[in-house]
């Protein structure tokens, strides 16, 4: 099919994803595909190895497992197998995601302490060290890396380097920012990393995958509280099977990926890609700090992924007509996630350029209405 003849989508999803997709990657969803095919197996294999890739230059101790559902599925594939029955899990939790690494900790039983630095207040190592130091039984350390709530970048490397001088197994969520900020795994020292199709690579909703230092997953045999998100099994299946999942695989999501990763290399990879966000994201709190909006936190926090802005200070203003207005527009924006302030939120990932920015300024310029 000419891509030219695929329809246009009557808005852009200015959210952390679903995002707005490219024609390439919905008209990639057309085909059927078999399960047991060779070519089909053959594409997840190169996708997993494209996958490790992005992690990093020193990623040979790396490999990657991919996981069917949301990608809060495989964050549960994560903490339900690679946490033994006598581990116990610190959590570092400034927002909703991270609150629902410690929401699925305690729903399998996993001994879990929990560290909340606030919606506003971004993790810190040294509070992580005080944890540690007064607790030797922790095993594993989880955090999220872009806390979509608000928009909040955490310190992973900072984070990370007081979790290995502690000899502990590091987990990091990087849902919203792998594929759109450069991660070194390896660098990093992060053993397992957690992330979804449809965020920063720009496919749709599906799975999810995890990058997993290779020697630590296979220490996670028969540990999995959970026969579907056994994330051993899992690995091990598509690594004796050419990659075959166990259950039915999304076949027309992955190959919607695969066809997002080859775009991914033609934008110039991770770092054309970043500077893209970045720029977008420039560009949108410029235009709305101009037209009287203010964002949320300070720019040294601020994720080039989504920004949260306080609700304008007007008894006229609802977000739920401001919504529809931008929606009539051609834009979809997300509504506020924290509790002590009125806030929403505009996402700058996807197939989204620096014009469209621009002309949501103008949009929003154009439709207010308190």
């Amino acid at each position: 099919m000419n891509l030219t003849q695929l329809p246009d989508n009557p808005y852009l999803l200015l959210t952390p994803g679903p995002l707005s997709t490219s024609k390439g990657v919905k008209a990639a969803m057309l085909r059927d595909w078999c399960t047991w095919d060779n070519e089909y197996n053959d594409l997840v294999q190169s996708l997993r190895a494209k996958l490790v890739s992005l992690g990093g230059r020193n990623h040979d101790d790396y490999t990657t497992v991919l996981m069917q559902g949301s990608g809060t599925f495989s964050v549960e594939s994560v903490i339900g197998s690679v946490v033994p029955e006598d581990g116990k899990l610190v959590v570092l939790t400034n927002g909703a995601y991270g609150n629902r690494i410690a929401q699925i900790a305690k729903v399998l039983k996993v001994n879990t302490v929990v560290v909340d630095f606030g919606e506003v207040g971004q993790a810190e190592s040294e509070k992580l060290r005080e944890v540690l130091e007064g607790d030797p039984e922790i095993t594993h350390v989880a955090v999220v890396h872009c806390e979509t709530t608000t928009g909040m970048l955490n310190p992973i490397e900072k984070i990370g380097k007081v979790v290995k001088s502690f000899g502990k197994v590091y987990i990091v969520d990087a849902m919203s920012s792998f594929g759109g900020v450069a991660i070194d795994v390896a660098d990093l020292q992060i053993d397992y990393l957690v992330s979804s199709a449809n965020k920063c690579i720009q496919g749709v909703p599906g799975f999810g995958f995890i990058l997993a230092k290779t020697e630590e997953l296979k220490k996670c045999k028969g540990q999995a509280r959970s026969l579907s998100l056994d994330l051993y099994d899992q690995w091990e299946t598509m690594e004796k099977h050419n990659g075959k999942w166990r259950f039915t695989s999304p076949t027309h999501v992955v190959r919607a990926f695969y066809q997002a990763m080859l775009e991914l290399e033609e934008e110039g990879g991770i770092e054309k890609r970043q500077v893209r966000y970045r720029e977008n994201q420039r560009i949108l709190v410029e235009g709305m700090e101009a037209i009287g909006f203010r964002a949320l936190l300070p720019k040294e926090w601020q994720s080039p992924i989504i920004t949260s802005f306080y609700f304008p200070e007007s008894p006229q203003f609802t977000f739920a007509a401001f919504y529809e207005r931008l929606k009539k527009e051609g834009f979809v924006l997300y509504p506020g996630k924290i509790s002590h302030a009125d806030t929403f939120r505009i996402g700058n990932i996807g197939e989204v350029y620096p014009h469209d920015m621009k002309n949501l300024v103008q949009a929003i310029e154009k439709n207010i209405f308190w």
